[in-house]
């Protein structure tokens, strides 16, 4: 009887996961495509195939689920990053990855591409849990950066790394907010010609 019963458990505990992930994964996109703001709990429930009033049993708040958002945003973009980092030699890590961030495709892909371009005007008006995530991601990605550089370790390594990752993060926020596509590609080009003959 009690192993029934621990199946039973389990399933359900299995189920609500399961739940919870399609939630996150609803609500991490939603945030790219339509802000912080323009996100709502009825949406995110409805995308994720749940009933609104299921989304109590898996966040205490909007601001929680909104949180768990950001971080799953985040983590992505990060996994694609060392993804891109790790699929070519060592000296070519940094090439490739400025050429995948600033890529006409990463700039038509907001929903799933890097939450700081998407969403950087707004993350200051976020409750601490949001901030506190981009943060933690904005660490990451120069750490990875700084990581592909020739001086890595050395004093000035880590400031250039903040410089790259500023410009590569102002660059597309620029390159979408335009409304001409040859400026939008030419904001993207003009920093990956800054940084890569440095590196080749």
């Amino acid at each position: 009887m009690s192993i029934m019963r621990n199946e039973k458990a389990n399933a359900r505990a299995a189920a609500k996961d399961a739940s919870h992930e399609r939630i996150v994964s609803a609500a991490a996109r939603a945030i790219r495509r339509s802000g912080y703001d323009g996100t709502g709990v009825a949406d995110i429930m409805k995308e994720a195939g749940l009933t609104h009033g299921a989304f109590y049993a898996h966040f205490a708040s909007r601001e929680a689920m909104l949180a768990e958002a950001a971080s799953r945003a985040c983590a992505e973009t990060a996994a694609a990053a060392a993804d891109v980092a790790a699929s070519v030699p060592p000296g070519k890590a940094l090439e490739a990855m400025l050429r995948t961030y600033l890529s006409p495709e990463h700039v038509a892909s907001i929903e799933v591409g890097c939450p700081m371009a998407a969403l950087g005007s707004e993350t200051p008006r976020q409750v601490p849990e949001v901030r506190r995530a981009v943060t933690r991601h904005l660490k990451q990605m120069i750490d990875l950066v700084a990581r592909q550089l020739p001086d890595w370790g050395q004093p000035g390594s880590h400031e250039q790394a903040l410089v790259i990752v500023s410009t590569m993060v102002g660059a597309l926020f620029l390159a979408r907010a335009v409304d001409e596509p040859a400026l939008s590609e030419r904001l993207c080009d003009a920093a990956l010609k800054h940084f890569i003959p440095a590196q080749a």
